[in-house]
């Protein structure tokens, strides 16, 4: 057992009291079914219900770890947390709501050994999802596609396998309000996908809103593209040049209709003048996004702030 490549599973937890003990019910049969070391990293990203006293009941177990932030993080910096402390040299990322199935990790596990891959994504089947919640995906899997330029079809699924080297890339780049799943691409030569299944939320409500979803697009483009730049700037260059053919349009036409062919034009300068404010207040939202991520790159604070890490080993030590 001891020469095969050892798996860490890390799943980030937010208020999930209800799922948690079935969670764990279900990994343990599977893990040991693979017949290979492992160990589950679990992240309570700052949970306000019963979650955290969970976990450290169930961190008495010598194959889980459990890591407490100071506060509440976000999913994706929960991950990160959880990635600077794995020992496994396959690590697979799990949401803690049991939609997507523990069962399905040894599939993930055979793709990524059968064809050498440093990342293995997934493609939920037969989604459960409401359409408030698949068509905002949707529009960040078309964004991820064209910024990677990597063909993967799904990329909002956090049930994903990565080899250690790319984790550990992950973890010294240090950077902010990131998107793992891309950022993952830059560090792995050979990716790929397989499909699983997907379930309904076992219990609880969903931690990831419309509003978070929107913030996950914000944080994909400008981390890792400047295509908003390009576009306002190409945008503005076109709308030069379409304000200077509709001066021309208006001045033939004040010239063959009179001035009173459109209230003496003041009603078209007003549409012209509200476009054009739009578009600047546009425009400042996505210069101000930059700026933004530029200033929480200057400050350097952390992504994360661990509080303690819970284990059966710390328990012995703290006796």
């Amino acid at each position: 057992m001891s020469s095969q490549p050892m798996i860490s599973l890390v799943i980030p937890v937010y208020n999930e009291e209800e799922n948690l003990r079935n969670l764990m019910e279900r990994i343990r049969p599977v893990m040991q079914g693979m017949g290979r070391p492992y160990e589950i990293i679990l992240i309570d990203d700052g949970s306000r219900d019963s979650s955290l006293s969970i976990l450290k009941g169930l961190a008495v177990e010598p194959e889980v770890k459990v890591v407490e932030l100071v506060r509440n993080y976000g999913q994706h910096a929960a991950i990160l947390a959880g990635f600077s402390v794995v020992r496994g040299d396959i690590i697979i990322t799990l949401d803690a709501d049991l939609q997507n199935p523990p069962e399905e990790i040894p599939k993930l596990v055979k793709e990524m050994e059968a064809g050498s891959y440093d990342v293995v994504g997934t493609i939920r089947k037969g989604r459960k999802d409401s359409m408030f919640r698949i068509i905002p995906s949707k529009i960040i899997n078309i964004i991820a596609r064209r910024i990677t330029k990597v063909r993967m079809t799904d990329w909002g699924c956090m049930l994903r396998a990565y080899r250690r080297p790319v984790v550990d890339r992950m973890i010294a780049c240090h950077e902010h309000a990131t998107f793992i799943p891309a950022l993952a691409t830059f560090f792995g030569k050979r990716v790929t996908e397989i499909e699983v299944a997907h379930d309904e939320r076992a219990g609880g409500t969903s931690h990831y809103p419309l509003r978070k979803l929107i913030n996950l697009q914000f944080d994909l483009v400008s981390s890792f593209s400047d295509l908003p730049m390009k576009l306002l700037m190409y945008g503005g260059i076109f709308m030069a040049l379409g304000g200077v053919c509709f001066g021309i349009f208006l001045a033939f036409a004040r010239i063959l209709y009179g001035a009173l062919w459109a209230a003496e034009g003041v009603f078209t300068l007003f549409a012209i003048l509200f476009v054009f404010v739009g578009l600047q207040f546009f425009a400042f939202g996505i210069v101000g996004e930059y700026i933004g991520r530029i200033y929480r790159e200057v400050r350097k604070r952390p992504e994360y702030v661990i509080e303690k890490v819970h284990s059966s080993e710390s328990a012995r030590q703290a006796q």
